[in-house]
């Protein structure tokens, strides 16, 4: 049997992606992103939160879809941003994220807020 070559280019799947959850308030819910595919690597994800792309984070994930893993990298992203960032809370809602709140089971909902300051419940 003759096989057929690949539509999906492997060059392209073969590095860490990551993606991020974001909280829209009580009334819009949380929703991953939309994002051009350049924006997808840890550099560019660091970049948009530090000028503000991402006002409430909920979640960072990152995934290798040819090595074929997935995780929450949510304090990875925290620890990595530096100390005199413009936005000192950014840090700390990631920290809350992580340390006392399980994720979510589905990305279509977000069924717990964050009790920090940052919030978008505390707007």
């Amino acid at each position: 049997m003759r096989s057929s070559p690949s539509i999906v280019p492997a060059d392209r799947l073969d590095r860490d992606i990551y993606l991020v959850l974001e909280d829209f308030g009580a009334r819009a819910d949380c929703a991953w992103r939309e994002t051009d595919e350049a924006d997808t690597d840890l550099e560019a994800v660091l970049e948009n939160l530090l000028s503000g792309q991402y006002a409430y984070p909920v979640r960072i994930v990152s995934f290798n879809p040819v090595k074929g893993w997935s995780r929450d990298a949510t304090s990875r992203v925290a620890d990595t941003l530096p100390s005199a960032q413009p936005t000192p809370t950014l840090r700390s809602r990631l920290r809350c994220k992580t340390s006392s709140l399980p994720m979510p089971q589905t990305a279509s909902t977000c069924s717990w807020r964050c009790p920090c300051a940052g919030s978008p419940d505390a707007r």
